[in-house]
């Protein structure tokens, strides 16, 4: 089975770092490297019932690989947090042009007879 991992809440000490005004997460790979500062909603995000960052590094703890995480694979982890909290502040865009189409009639697609 997967691990429980071990995540606190961030720290923003001095202002300049990290997501401002919101909550955030400082998620541990080993008691000496982790992730800073992940915002809140990039940790919760679910697909398919499952917490996505949360699900991806459980199933590759050292207990459960056998050996240590490859930089390639530390190096994931970093762009899918980069890439989920792109689809989120996407979100209120992508919701907005969906409401503005899907009410207009559908168009015949555009062929080219030959």
């Amino acid at each position: 089975m997967p691990g429980k991992g071990r995540v606190e809440k961030g720290g923003n000490p001095n202002g300049s770092e990290g997501v401002a005004d919101e909550a955030s997460f400082d998620i541990y790979l080993n008691d000496f490297a982790y992730w800073r500062n992940v915002p809140a909603p990039v940790w919760e995000y679910y697909i398919g019932g499952y917490q996505v960052v949360k699900k991806w590094l459980s199933y590759r703890e050292y207990a459960l690989l056998g050996r240590p995480l490859k930089l390639e694979e530390v190096e994931e982890v970093t762009n899918m947090i980069r890439r989920i909290a792109a689809i989120i502040s996407l979100t209120p865009d992508l919701d907005a042009n969906y409401t503005a189409v899907k009410d207009q009639p559908e168009r015949p697609p555009n062929r080219t007879e030959n």
